[in-house]
């Protein structure tokens, strides 16, 4: 029983360990060509080892593609590029039937993939294309999958969608619907740089080219990271503390704060409680550490939960954000309940 005990600690142990190089390995890559936005990178990270998808928002020019693209660069995965216009059609994304001849020269029916069945897709300015357009994301999010013509057809696995949007362009925008939103795991901000961070990236961008980013992980150790977050422990107090955050965040709760009854049309769903309890168990795994902590919980509950609050019209005229209302949430909750 004791060589088991020893034998399952070692596996933990190895386990956390490449977790943490393949991490440090693609962070070292990634400041070869992208400025600061450690955190962003570590979150992008996350989200693709809990088998997410990532919503990135902020202005033009802050390097949300650059980042996306080095992160397929850097990957031994398949990565496609699509940039969402209003004339975007669904077939342009998902694939089609289409036409062909065989052999014996007969006319048949053959499916023709898009850039969707990819590792890891980059959706350029999503909110840009047509509701109609956007919701072809929709069942390779959820299901990782197609259909077309009757028939489902598998996307290669591990698959990641990276969105970005412009926050502050309204004229030509499609907001995306609430359902679409709740299938992001995760929805980081760009911040703007430092000063410091602007000097580097001056000198990064205006001098000679450095070579291309070497291949640092393949599509085996992310499938194998994955399993390796489902399998760290979550105890109990550490559960009932992230399900209390996620309840105090509707409106018509015991546990709803004073600015969720206020201004929160619609809480976090149990998508979001879900991803908030992966995302703290992969930032243990990375961390080293063998379980969830509380301080886990609270570090992943903005990225996991501000883009599934539906705040009402008196949040909108108060100029009230859903961060302001998770920080509430963050101050009252306790982490054992009295």
């Amino acid at each position: 029983m004791a060589v088991t005990s020893e034998a399952s600690i070692d596996g933990v142990r190895h386990r956390m360990e490449s977790a943490q190089h393949a991490f440090e390995e693609v962070r070292g890559e990634m400041r070869k060509a992208v400025v600061g936005h450690e955190e962003l990178i570590e979150g992008i990270f996350i989200a693709l080892v809990c088998g997410g998808h990532c919503l990135l928002e902020g202005v033009p020019g802050l390097g949300k593609t650059l980042m996306v693209r080095s992160l397929g660069e850097l990957m031994d995965l398949s990565f496609s590029r699509i940039q969402f216009t209003p004339d975007l059609m669904p077939a342009d994304i998902t694939g089609t039937n289409v036409v062909n001849e065989d052999a014996s020269g007969r006319k048949v029916f053959e499916f023709e993939a898009g850039p969707v069945f990819a590792n890891i897709v980059l959706a350029d300015e999503i909110n840009r294309a047509t509701p109609k357009t956007q919701s072809a994301l929709l069942e390779a999010m959820q299901d990782q999958s197609v259909t077309a013509g009757g028939a489902a057809h598998a996307i290669p696995s591990p698959f990641m969608v990276l969105a970005t949007q412009n926050p502050i362009e309204m004229e030509g925008t499609y907001p995306l619907p609430e359902a679409q939103v709740d299938r992001f795991f995760f929805k980081l901000i760009v911040r703007y740089p430092s000063y410091d961070e602007m000097g580097r990236i001056a000198e990064l961008t205006t001098a000679a080219p450095s070579g291309g980013l070497a291949k640092v992980l393949a599509a085996e150790s992310v499938l194998e990271m994955r399993e390796a977050v489902r399998a760290v422990p979550l105890a109990g107090p550490v559960r009932d503390y992230a399900v209390r955050l996620v309840m105090a965040t509707h409106s018509e709760t015991d546990h709803s704060t004073e600015l969720a009854r206020k201004y929160v049309q619609y809480g976090a769903s149990p998508r979001g409680l879900q991803a908030l309890i992966l995302a703290a168990k992969a930032r243990a795994l990375l961390s080293g550490r063998p379980n969830v902590s509380f301080e886990d919980i609270r570090r992943d509950l903005m990225p996991s939960l501000r883009h599934r609050l539906l705040l009402n019209l008196a949040a909108e005229a108060s100029g009230i954000a859903p961060e302001r209302v998770l920080e509430e949430v963050v101050e009252q909750v306790p982490e054992v309940q009295p």
